[in-house]
């Protein structure tokens, strides 16, 4: 029997994927629960497994090639007999797909094998699986290296590809270097990630979009179908530094202060962590804060703080450390990005004063942050002072939340920020 290989859907909003690489060849025997393929989906890069055992026929959707979910990207054969006609049936696909100068899917002669139970792939996120990069799996190929005795130096015990190298005896290839985030100008607005570093335009060309771009044009396109209204606030940050300045050494982010506040503030206002359904109010069980992170190469990802009203001011802190860098190498879970309740959006660190964000689909809240500025105001006791003060803007849902709802949270937020720092570390 000759089963299709189907793009599987990796997350809730995924209508397509782009074949990354293909960890197997045609020909090659598949065993039960082994990597056929990596699959870049809306945000992250994750191992398509098989369910059953059998043999790759054909190959139809190359490495680089896109194909919508439920289309099909390969064929299993059960034995080395079906393979011929696997690939005649892989090649009118892609004849039908792209005409008569469509190019023939990749097929090989099959080495003996023994016969093989029915096989297709499926999504696999386990955690007892190798992690590791799509470079290291295809040189690992190349030098014949059993990634299962490898031990990753990447991040998580991730395998690269100076792991494989050094396990087939070979010199390293030095990797190339990661930009370090830059230092903050004042701390209230430390980046959570480099900012994208500018590159030559292609002047006079189309670039279409990639995989995360096209994700976000389709999250920004619903979500101004939704009738949203935005309310400014201006928050003192001087309490709020001083108390960075003196936590910093153990790990605190202050995008961590920053998450952490608006978490406990949303303890106090749940409308403004609900989403819309058509039934009605959809109150969220948990308060997930996510943060937008601008990616190399184009798009923003939303990693998420799940339940930061409970987790420690610490804690918080190093989960936040280990999101960034999981996306910057696009491996985090797509519960790690699209399971979000509210969301912050901090542009300070460019020196922001002050914008507005656009409402994510299914939330109901996204606060976006600007620069904490030394300001000169009016102190309570009618003198002039200098003040470090920042502008946040909300954005709303007006389908389920109004204008006082959304004021009476910033005032809260405020008086939490300014007055009671300390209890963020409680």
């Amino acid at each position: 029997m000759i089963r299709e290989v189907f793009m599987p859907a990796l997350s809730s909003t995924m209508t397509e994927g782009k074949i990354v690489s293909w960890v197997k060849a045609p020909g090659d025997k598949i065993e039960k629960g082994e990597t056929v393929v990596i699959v870049e989906s809306d945000k992250a890069d994750m191992d398509v497994e098989s369910f059953h055992e059998g043999i790759l026929a054909a190959i139809v959707v190359e490495a680089g090639g896109t194909a919508p979910v439920g289309e099909a990207i390969a064929l299993l054969a059960e034995t080395e007999a079906e393979i011929e006609a696997a690939q005649q049936q892989a090649a009118a696909k892609a004849g039908a797909a792209g005409g008569d100068d469509a190019a023939a899917p990749a097929a090989v002669a099959a080495a003996p094998a023994p016969a093989a139970q029915n096989g297709a792939a499926a999504g696999s996120s386990r955690s007892d699986r190798v992690i590791i990069s799509p470079r290291a799996r295809k040189l690992a190929k190349e030098l014949k290296v059993d990634l299962t005795t490898l031990q990753g130096s990447g991040p998580h015990g991730r395998v690269v590809a100076q792991d494989v190298e050094l396990a087939a005896g070979k010199t390293p290839t030095p990797a190339a270097p990661v930009a370090a985030a830059p230092a903050p100008a004042a701390p209230i607005t430390p980046a959570p990630s480099a900012p994208p570093a500018p590159s030559a335009a292609p002047l006079g060309q189309v670039v279409s979009f990639n995989t995360l771009q096209q994700a976000v044009v389709r999250n920004m396109s619903a979500s101004l179908t939704v009738p949203t209204f935005h309310v400014g606030y201006t928050i003192t940050t001087d309490n709020l530094d001083a108390l960075y300045k003196q936590i910093k050494s153990k790990g605190v982010t202050m995008t961590g202060l920053l998450a952490k506040a608006v978490a406990v503030t949303l303890q106090k206002h749940p409308l403004l962590n609900a989403g819309y359904t058509d039934e009605g109010i959809q109150y969220r069980a948990g308060i997930n804060i996510a943060v937008a992170v601008a990616m190399e190469g184009g798009g923003l990802i939303t990693p998420v703080l799940k339940s930061a009203d409970q987790s420690d001011i610490y804690s918080l802190s190093r989960t936040w450390r280990d999101l960034v860098e999981r996306s910057r190498s696009k491996q985090l879970q797509p519960d790690e990005y699209n399971s979000g309740s509210f969301t912050l959006s901090n542009l300070g660190m460019f020196g922001v004063d002050r914008f507005d964000a656009i409402l994510p689909p299914g939330q109901g809240s996204i606060l976006a942050i600007g620069a904490s500025r030394p300001t000169v105001v009016a102190t309570a006791d009618g003198l002039m002072g200098v003040k470090r003060q920042m502008q946040v803007n909300i954005t709303c849902d007006h389908r389920i939340i109004y204008g006082a709802d959304a004021a009476a949270f910033l005032k809260d937020l405020a008086d939490v920020i300014e007055n009671k720092p300390q209890s963020l570390t409680l």
